[in-house]
């Protein structure tokens, strides 16, 4: 069994990005499956793009994106993915669109097809907040969750996709008070949780 995981590129002005640095950092082998790791542009079209590559090089059973989502407190796995790319910020090749589909000839959303509970509560087992989320946004986050997913739907029947959120890194918010952080060490094993019950699910 395979499962891909992504993390992006920094974007935003920030000068690191908590998901590719937890990423980077998970073992190679979590429950029996080996896991591949992807760093991805913080690029509308490129991401799916260089998904596609990853998958159609590796074939793995699952893929996972990984975000950051600044302002949240917890590590959050998204239930759904919806159709549309409001940005409220450029993207880093400056593309910033508003109010249009991600697919024109898709549904206006997709549940994720990750066991999203049984990853929520695994990570809270290891004493990590974590929680489901119902809106992964309308950035390139979601354009990823949806689109992956899309992707799946119409190229690869049968693979699982999912998006797990997590917050700044505790050297992102020195310069933003009150707003909450999580150490990378806590990151990664909330997300190696995650991945050992999508593992476990799937092994069943």
């Amino acid at each position: 069994m395979k499962i891909l995981v992504t993390g992006f590129e920094p974007f935003g002005g920030e000068k690191i990005n908590p998901s590719i640095e937890a990423v980077k950092r998970l073992p190679d082998n979590i429950g029996g499956a080996e896991i591949i790791k992807l760093e991805i542009p913080t690029v509308r079209w490129k991401t799916l793009k260089k998904i596609d590559q990853a998958v159609e090089k590796y074939n793995p059973d699952v893929i996972i994106s990984v975000g950051q989502a600044g302002g949240r407190s917890d590590i959050n796995v998204e239930r759904v993915g919806i159709n549309v790319d409001d940005f409220r910020i450029e993207d880093n090749e400056g593309n910033q669109p508003c109010d249009e589909p991600i697919d024109a000839a898709g549904p206006d959303g997709y549940f994720l097809n990750v066991p999203v509970k049984a990853m929520v509560d695994n990570i809270r087992k290891h004493q990590i907040p974590a929680s489901v989320s119902d809106t992964a946004g309308t950035y390139v986050c979601n354009h990823v969750a949806y689109g992956t997913r899309r992707m799946i739907e119409t190229k690869y029947p049968g693979k699982r996709s999912g998006f797990i959120h997590i917050p700044y890194l505790p050297q992102q918010v020195m310069d933003k008070k009150g707003v909450p952080s999580m150490s990378l060490q806590v990151v990664v094993e909330g997300l190696a949780a995650a991945l050992e019950a999508i593992a476990e699910e799937i092994n069943k």
